[in-house]
């Protein structure tokens, strides 16, 4: 059978039955909503992890100094105003009135201040700042001070953006926490408290309003303006199989899928009772990232082989279906449709595959059969298509692959390693970009080729790292446009990692769940239930 038979039979069967699960009475509760999201979410620290699910749950417990915006420009949140010294260098930022923590105590700058050091060594904007720190202080209960050596006219972009490592603000005791070093303590002072004692690893998390919160006047723009609860609680339901998911929503048992599978929305489509939609018109981009630490990807031959084999085409129809509308081939670390996008370099990426090609180049960068580690996070769709694919276009050239199948979390840990295979190390392993992260280098974690401070995988370039500066000094948008085909061209050829093409999402909800919000990340503030 098919896989897509297989889940609209496995749909149907659980269309007509209730799910095995404690506490379905708060589904028919108008003020909790039951939502499941991309993945098991393993831990609730956005700065020492950087998967999706733990940023999106992040944004409901903690709040931020600033927040992008629809216009991905960013706003003040937790702070009232700033002002700017005449050189460029010297911040001062004063947080608004009686904002509290769920633990009653009120947000002091010193907070503000441990939070930012903690996130800076995390984040590659953060560096940035931090190579260019003169001082941080706090100058009162309300207000700190950030002095510069010389200007970053970023500086508040850095701090509102939404890509993980995620600024967000903890208790100077927690803050302090080393930032490699996940925190184990949930404290925040954003629109919804963690309950952590109804906290179930692999099944449910459980987040309930914060009294005590205190929304901004403006209406909600994405992370900012006014994050106005309507709703009392929201569960956080972990359903792995789609199938399951499917029968769920279709019962009314979840109000709202954040991702569900493509295969699988033409049954909700007639379903009048389930509304399905874009969730994100910026998408997605796929991504295959390469340990370039250890054999056989250290060696950039090896590298670029893969280029020549990768299939776009394969991954998307794997990842999303035959739908044309929802899919695009990507030779390119930038968004389609976005000012940046370019394909300079990607000559590799383009045209029929040349496994050939492929597996000369293997030869000349002296693979020899090693076996080649794949983690791949069976549970989660996206990174299982994409593991599937690469499982075979592997083998066509020639290359050993050790497919060892994970759950999210797991591959969130182990992806960290540094070690050889032998030693619980990693060669490959899968994931994805928000398309509104891809739109230039200052929120784009994967386009970095900094060594030990870039993103997993620690692709090491000169010339990528060169070009992503003229970006960020570049005077106009044309010297910006020119700096971005600096970044696409070296890192296409040093093989920063490999994008696997650009992908829409849906969303899925109950009709009776109104005013979501559509942004590259899930947001409740705003919705409610009829």
């Amino acid at each position: 059978m098919q896989r897509r038979q297989l889940l609209l039979a496995s749909g149907a069967a659980l269309g007509g039955s209730r799910l095995a699960a404690p506490g379905l009475a708060w589904a028919q509760n108008s003020k909790v909503l039951r939502f499941v999201p991309q993945a098991d979410l393993p831990n609730l620290d956005p700065v020492a992890g950087t998967q999706l699910v733990v940023r999106n749950a992040s944004l409901l417990v903690y709040d931020m100094l600033y927040g992008i915006g629809a216009d991905l420009q960013p706003k003040p949140q937790m702070v009232e105003r700033h002002e700017i010294g005449a050189d460029g260098k010297d911040w001062r930022f004063t947080l608004r009135a009686g904002l509290r923590f769920h633990d009653g105590e009120p947000v002091l700058a010193r907070d503000a201040v441990a939070s930012i050091r903690r996130w800076m060594p995390r984040d590659g904007m953060g560096q940035m700042i931090q190579a260019r720190l003169d001082m941080l202080e706090a100058v009162d209960d309300r207000s700190f001070r950030l002095r510069l050596k010389q200007p970053f006219p970023k500086l508040l972009y850095a701090f509102g953006k939404s890509n993980t490592p995620l600024l967000v603000v903890m208790p100077e005791r927690i803050a302090n926490t080393d930032p490699y070093t996940q925190v184990k303590e949930y404290v925040g002072s954003g629109p919804m408290r963690f309950r952590r004692d109804e906290w179930m690893a692999g099944s449910r998390a459980v987040f309930e309003t914060f009294a005590g919160y205190r929304p901004r006047e403006e209406a909600a723009d994405w992370l900012a303006g006014g994050k106005r609860m309507m709703l009392d609680r929201v569960e956080w339901l972990t359903m792995p199989d789609p199938g399951t998911a499917l029968g769920a929503i279709q019962n009314g048992e979840i109000d709202w899928w954040e991702s569900p599978i493509a295969d699988l929305v033409p049954v909700m489509q007639n379903n009048r009772q389930i509304r399905v939609e874009i969730a994100d018109p910026l998408g997605n981009v796929g991504a295959m990232r390469l340990n370039h630490l250890i054999p056989p990807f250290n060696n950039q031959l090896v590298r670029q082989a893969l280029q020549y084999a990768v299939n776009q085409e394969d991954y998307m129809r794997a990842l999303v279906g035959d739908d044309e509308a929802l899919w695009k081939r990507m030779p390119s670390f930038f968004t389609p449709g976005t000012p940046g996008y370019t394909e300079a370099g990607a000559g590799a990426l383009k045209g029929p595959r040349q496994y050939d090609k492929a597996r000369d180049l293997l030869k000349q960068g002296g693979y020899q059969g090693e076996k080649v580690v794949m983690l791949v996070a069976a549970d989660v769709p996206i990174t299982k298509a994409q593991g599937d694919v690469t499982a075979d276009m592997l083998g066509r050239i020639g290359m050993n692959v050790d497919y060892q199948a994970l759950d999210w979390g797991t591959v969130g840990g182990r992806r960290t390693s540094r070690k050889p295979v032998s030693d619980g190390g990693w060669n490959i392993f899968f994931s994805w970009h928000s398309g509104a992260d891809c739109i230039n280098p200052a929120p784009y974690k994967g386009v970095s080729a900094s060594g030990d401070k870039a993103w997993f995988g620690w692709p090491s370039d000169e010339r990528v790292e060169q070009h992503i500066a003229e970006w960020y000094d570049a005077p106009d948008a044309a010297s910006e446009k020119a700096a971005l085909e600096g970044v696409n061209r070296a890192g296409m050829e040093a093989v920063t990692y490999i994008p696997t093409g650009f992908f829409l999402g849906y969303t899925a909800s109950r009709t009776a769940v109104r005013n979501i919000q559509h942004a590259p990340f899930p947001l409740f503030w705003g919705a409610s239930k009829a």
